[in-house]
């Protein structure tokens, strides 16, 4: 028999957490979409378990100790509700994409983050098929020092850019998705 709602629910953000791939393979339907892929490295859009197990390592690669602390959960058998926290320290590069290119690398900053997201999980079979999120990020964005941008913050992410810190940051972390989603080594 297979997991409630709510153990739905709670199993892919432990998968979020700890890039845990049997539990990925128990909580995710094999045509899982992920709308919020688009900013991610493009592992993180391969439909299933694979693309779970990407964003997984591509968020774990900027905040150690993450964390999603569930507030609340509502739903009936076809899609769940989620509110929760996400929480860690941003003990990486931040990276985010757009249209498969870097958009923006945040240096590490060693700050904590601490903000609210919604969840909307679409269920079929006693599995997970759909996410799209409505997240804080302004809030994130804040406490990491980017928006309003802080100084040192602003400083430190031109000169990533400059640098070719921000591209290889870039480049490591697609490669660290790529290889979460096949379970291979990527050659790094």
């Amino acid at each position: 028999m297979g997991m409630d709602t709510t153990g739905l629910a709670h199993g892919l953000f432990r998968i979020l957490e700890t890039g845990d791939a049997a539990l990925a393979a128990e909580v995710v339907g094999e045509d899982f979409h992920n709308r919020e892929a688009a900013v991610a490295p493009a592992a993180c859009s391969i439909p299933g378990p694979a693309g779970v197990l990407a964003s997984s390592a591509w968020m774990r690669s900027a905040f150690s100790d993450l964390r999603f602390p569930v507030l609340g959960i509502a739903g009936n058998d076809e899609q769940v509700w989620v509110r929760l926290r996400m929480q860690g320290r941003h003990t990486g590069p931040f990276v985010r994409f757009r249209d498969g290119a870097l958009d923006q690398a945040i240096p590490p900053t060693g700050r904590e983050i601490d903000f609210e997201q919604i969840h909307v999980l679409d269920l079929r079979d006693g599995k997970v098929v759909g996410h799209e999120a409505v997240r804080d990020d302004i809030t994130m964005l804040g406490q990491l020092g980017v928006f309003p941008p802080a100084p040192p913050t602003a400083l430190r992410m031109v000169g990533w850019k400059v640098t070719g810190r921000a591209a290889r940051a870039a480049a490591d972390i697609t490669a660290r998705a790529a290889e979460a989603a096949t379970g291979a080594p990527a050659g790094r």
